[in-house]
């Protein structure tokens, strides 16, 4: 299980950054001072796009998860 856990992260770390890249980002740079934040509050994901965002949190999860054990198994 120990030599396995490298290739699990790494397998997660791409998938997890190809997660993030594919997601639409609809914050420029007046919404890091505030100036959109009341719209993004009413936005809905539906279809695919909930699809991806929810994969992203539960790859996100797996790969802190496998962090965790490789802090275990190490020697």
């Amino acid at each position: 299980m120990a030599s396995l856990l490298p290739y699990i992260q790494l397998v997660l770390s791409i998938l997890l950054i190809g997660g993030i890249l594919l997601q639409r980002s609809e914050a420029g740079l007046g919404a890091a001072f505030g100036a959109d934040g009341m719209n993004a509050t009413r936005y809905a994901r539906r279809g695919f796009e909930r699809f991806l965002f929810i994969g992203t949190i539960i790859t996100a999860i797996l790969f802190a998860a496998t962090a965790f054990i490789s802090l275990f198994f190490r020697s």
